[in-house]
């Protein structure tokens, strides 16, 4: 390599005067050879006769020393240097003596590669990812049965059990309380198993278990047609509160091992991105798999019916479960194996993950933000009910339509920002969004009578909870180890469903007993003390980094 000591050579071979300084014609006629090619030759053999501690040179040093080095004792001509040195500018390649630690540096990298070398940004790097669209491809197919089979059981409510003696509610409620139930109490233990387990094992299995009791449905209602009635229910009924319990627990497995599978396929810098699209598919599978539910039944009946079969609802719900269990076969997270050490209690593996979320500030905060998050959004399911009804031509049924402004509100933005949010501080999108979603809400509080103005802050609401949700997902990912994510999430699966279920029973009754405006400037309080509580821990801790 050249050495730092020449600075006429690196004049001489950096800058355009180096061509005129050596044209061949003054070598063929004898004159003396330009300094530059003797120190060329000197700084190249000189190399060669020594043990360099630096790296092996790369590739292109390696091919341009070989031209400089030939075989052959003697030292290169000067119309061989001079030849080589117009070629590699014709090749733009730079010949850059700059040193480090006083020796020189191989040539520079050509800008196109540097280019190609410098990080991506945007959805591009995640969906290029195979894995990642194994992963994602079984959630879209996963989340949409989540959706489309309460509206199954209703469908198979109303065809089997509904009479005038009883409001389509009352089934309805109990079949969402034993969807509940899991939730609150296997979320956590569910998460312990988690990281005992295979993360690709759980996916698959799950989704093809839940499939197969979809399917079952059809026979377990037949079996059970000359049962009777248990305390004045009919035993169908009760066979379809087993089924949903046992789909329900199944997911409680399924939502903690997806959410610790994302880091170990995709990498850091892009986690930004793929909670995005996480997030912007899920929103998506709500507005859709409950817009959509009942058409997409209907066609699956009516398809069925035309080649002789029936119980077509029964398939597409069990097919789709069982379609994204196929998917994910495809998934391959690279996990380490496991020690064949005897694997501690269950509960003792909780309190771990209870205790790593004692100690660790950051992953503690990001996920009391995102049970705050979910709170609100379930209380706005219910309020969104009253809502419509005060809003002149909008019916109380129609609150669908309100909590579809929120979804497409949070999903759009949740895709800009999986695009242009890296590099962007999470605490500082955290407290934006929390800021936002607290607008929103005294918006809603002063001005709920105008059903455009209430869309529009319904999509701000929706938008800045997408601000909060990812940065806060991909916060944890990042921040929790492989060995304690399954424990980890299995605790957030399980503070998020309590947040979900809680609200749903309390903003009723507080809205009955304080008016609408009251609580809406009430969960706007809760949005923004969230917010700044991140923003305070986060600035006070030791660890903190931007994201």
């Amino acid at each position: 390599m050249l050495q730092q000591s020449d600075p006429d050579l690196k004049t001489n071979v950096c800058s355009p005067s180096h061509k005129s300084n050596s044209h061949p014609a003054r070598v063929a006629s004898g004159a003396t050879p330009t300094n530059h090619h003797t120190k060329v030759d000197q700084a190249w053999r000189s190399r060669a006769d020594s043990k360099p501690s630096n790296p092996p040179p790369s590739e292109a040093s390696q091919a341009i020393r070989s031209n400089f080095e030939p075989a052959s004792v003697s030292p290169p001509s000067p119309e061989a240097v001079s030849k080589e040195i117009q070629r590699e500018d014709t090749l733009d390649t730079s010949l850059s003596p700059e040193t480090t630690n006083g020796a020189a540096t191989p040539p520079k990298i050509p800008v196109s590669a540097q280019n190609e070398a410098a990080p991506e940004q945007g959805f591009l790097p995640v969906l290029r990812n195979r894995n990642f669209l194994a992963l994602w491809s079984g959630q879209v197919f996963s989340q949409l049965a989540d959706k489309v089979y309460l509206v199954l059981m209703i469908a198979l409510i109303e065809s089997h059990f509904h009479s005038g003696d009883r409001t389509i509610s009352a089934w309805v409620s109990a079949i969402m309380i034993a969807f509940t139930i899991p939730a609150v109490l296997f979320g956590s233990l569910a998460g312990v198993f988690v990281d005992r387990w295979s993360k690709r094992a759980v996916l698959v299995a799950t989704n093809l278990l839940r499939g197969g009791l979809v399917v079952g449905v059809p026979l377990l209602l037949w079996l059970s047609q000359g049962w009777g009635s248990i305390s004045g229910l009919p035993a169908g009924f009760y066979l379809l509160l087993l089924v949903t319990f046992l789909v329900s627990t199944l997911t409680q497995f399924f939502a903690p091992a997806e959410q610790a599978a994302i880091p170990l396929i995709v990498e850091r810098r892009h986690l930004l991105s793929a909670n995005s699209l996480y997030t912007t598919t899920m929103m998506a599978s709500v507005i859709v798999g409950f817009a959509v539910g009942q058409p997409v039944l209907d066609l699956a009946d009516s398809l069925m019916a035309s080649v002789g079969l029936a119980n077509g609802k029964e398939l597409i719900v069990g097919g789709s479960y069982a379609g994204a269990g196929l998917l994910l076969l495809l998934l391959k997270t690279n996990e380490k194996t496991k020690s064949d050490r005897e694997a501690p209690h269950i509960l003792e593996d909780l309190r771990d993950g209870l205790r790593y979320l004692k100690h660790t500030r950051r992953v503690r905060t990001a996920l009391i933000q995102l049970v705050i998050l979910f709170s609100i959004f379930a209380a706005l399911s219910v309020l969104a009910v009253r809502l419509a009804e005060v809003i002149p031509g909008l019916k109380p049924s129609q609150f669908g339509f309100l909590m579809a402004a929120g979804g497409i509100g949070m999903g759009v933005s949740a895709a800009i920002l999986g695009h242009f949010g890296q590099g962007v501080s999470h605490i500082w999108l955290s407290l934006v969004g929390s800021s936002g979603v607290a607008a929103a809400l005294i918006g809603l509080a002063l001005l709920p009578h105008q059903l455009w103005i209430v869309l529009l802050l319904v999509m701000l609401l929706g938008g800045c909870g997408a601000l909060v949700a990812v940065p806060m997902q991909t916060t944890i990912q990042k921040e929790t180890p492989p060995e304690m994510r399954g424990k980890v999430f299995g605790l957030q699966n399980n503070g998020i469903n309590i947040a979900l279920t809680l609200p749903l029973a309390l903003a009723g009754v507080a809205e009955t007993l304080f008016g609408l405006k009251a609580v809406f400037l009430g969960l706007a309080a809760a949005a923004i003390a969230g917010g700044l509580l991140t923003w305070y821990i986060c600035r006070t801790s030791s660890n903190v980094s931007k994201s």
